[in-house]
């Protein structure tokens, strides 16, 4: 499976005017954020101080992954990118170090 770093981004269009709508609007949100953390869709999440963007962390395939980003849509919009690991990264500059003195 692969890691997938994603950074979201609240779509201002979205978000009520009236206070009460937009404490309801963002309750249900955060409840629907809880619910993938317990289902393991998502592995983590967090959300800046200003409230209007934040990253979250999926390990998966694109197929499901997609599946779980589509079920934030109009509300929230992504830039996605697989990311690897501190140990893959170490493998890789070996790799590239040795085949660089052949």
């Amino acid at each position: 499976m692969t890691k997938f770093y994603m950074k979201w981004t609240m779509n201002p269009m979205t978000v009520p005017a009236d206070p009460g709508e937009r404490i309801k609007y963002w309750l249900s949100l955060l409840e629907g954020v809880q619910a993938q953390l317990k289902s393991g869709e998502l592995i983590d999440w967090g959300i800046t101080c200003d409230s209007n963007e934040g990253y979250c962390f999926a390990e998966t395939d694109e197929k499901t992954l997609h599946a779980t980003v589509v079920s934030w849509l109009p509300y929230i919009q992504f830039d996605i990118k697989p990311v690897i690991s501190v140990d893959e990264v170490i493998t890789n500059v070996k790799k590239a170090a040795a085949a660089a003195k052949k």
